[in-house]
């Protein structure tokens, strides 16, 4: 009776086991798209690797430029990688990424996600000029200095006199 159990418990926990394990790719079908870095400014190279591309492939995306190519990397089993370059006139947000390998295809959804540049010497704003509050905070700091240096002018200036 307790041989029975024991290999009852046994049964049980290889096939609870087998169950969890993940499925075996088979052959050239591509899996587990990783794309690198995950988020990317316009202009920017993007490195995409691909499992279960043996032979290469290709890799779209609306923000891509043109299709990335996929190689074969040496000496890792049915993986390939890419590089693609982001669209200066991408619009940011997140963005799909699609692999065609040997005939099958996969598509990532929100694979990665492009902000938007930076404007650099300007103070990284991203707007052109200065708003109406900027003005009416610069307006006011200058007016403050003016009558601050106002009133010392005119303290020193009594001063002298007695």
């Amino acid at each position: 009776m307790r041989n029975t159990r024991a290999l009852a418990v046994a049964g049980a926990a290889v096939a609870a086991l087998g169950l969890s394990a993940p499925a075996a790719v088979a052959g050239d079908t591509p899996s587990n798209i990783v794309a690198l870095p995950s988020v990317i400014a316009r202009g920017g190279q993007l490195t995409i690797t691909v499992d279960g591309c043996r032979h290469g492939g290709t890799a779209t995306s609306n923000a891509f430029t043109r299709p990335a190519r996929l190689s074969p990397i040496s000496g890792a089993k049915e993986t390939a990688r890419g590089t693609a370059t982001i669209r200066n006139n991408a619009r940011p947000g997140p963005y799909d990424i699609t692999v065609m390998c040997d005939g099958k295809s996969l598509t990532k959804p929100h694979a990665f996600t492009v902000i938007g540049g930076v404007r650099g010497g300007i103070g990284g704003s991203s707007t052109t000029g200065a708003t109406p509050t900027d003005m009416a905070i610069g307006g006011g700091l200058v007016t403050a200095a003016l009558v601050g240096g106002g009133v010392f002018w005119m303290r020193r200036r009594a001063e002298r006199r007695v």
